[in-house]
């Protein structure tokens, strides 16, 4: 799968998901870019937006473009929280389909 880590989430992250293509928004200068005009150049290059996000599928029309998005839920965008989630979106990615929204990792107790 090719990957598209949203910009909040850490580049590091991109190292855990073996086996797949990652890149980053800031890698492809898309940084600032609001969440359609992201979606729209995200289209073409890539498979999945990997995103914190979960307001996401409340505000943009998935339904029109390809692209699936998988929400990873977290205590925050640091990479020790987010490493539990990764088994989840390891899994999620070798079933999601175009359009799709998944959400993977759960929010642990505080």
């Amino acid at each position: 799968m090719r990957i598209l880590l949203d910009e909040n989430l850490p580049r590091k992250l991109a190292g855990h998901l073996l086996g797949h293509e990652c890149r980053t928004v800031v890698e492809c200068g898309w940084s600032r870019k609001k969440n359609g005009e992201l979606l729209a150049l995200a289209e073409a290059p890539f498979d999945v937006l990997l995103t914190l996000d979960k307001n996401l599928p409340h505000q943009q029309d998935l339904s029109s473009g390809r692209i699936a998005v998988m929400i990873v839920r977290a205590r925050s965008n640091r990479i020790q929280d987010l490493l539990p989630a990764v088994p989840d979106c390891l899994a999620a990615l070798n079933r999601i389909q175009p359009r799709q929204v998944i959400r993977v990792g759960t929010l642990p107790p505080r």
